[in-house]
């Protein structure tokens, strides 16, 4: 797939943001990579250069990743950007929470690879 974008990966896991360029490799899609480690940063980050994928963990310090996500929906200029929410918070109650507050999708750790696959394609062929 040779599309070519910038994907900001919010994980406070240095493991997981590897992880997650791992599977970006893996399904042979040219990108840059922005990583930030808490919500704070990742606001900073995409503040300065365009973004067009989030991957958002949703317990970090400083700024928890649904408190990220409702910041940017607030913001006119973000409305469409792609926000797929990558965390351990796999309750019925989480899910919602974050589709409700303009998550594009939900994908739960620990991430299977085709799943990532299958919902990265469909947000990216848009």
């Amino acid at each position: 797939m040779a599309i070519d974008l910038t994907v900001l990966i919010v994980d406070d896991s240095r493991i997981m943001r590897n992880t997650v360029k791992g599977m970006f490799s893996d399904m042979q899609i040219t990108c840059s990579f922005i990583e930030a480690s808490n919500g704070e940063d990742a606001l900073e980050q995409l503040s300065m250069c365009p973004i067009n994928l989030v991957l958002l963990d949703w317990n970090m310090p400083k700024l928890s990743g649904i408190d990220f996500l409702k910041t940017v929906r607030a913001m006119e200029k973000y409305k469409t950007l792609p926000i797929v929410m990558v965390t351990s918070e796999s309750a019925k109650y989480n899910v919602i929470e974050a589709l409700k507050n303009g998550a594009t999708d939900y994908l739960t750790k620990p991430v299977n690879s085709q799943i990532f696959k299958e919902k990265l394609t469909k947000i990216l062929n848009k």
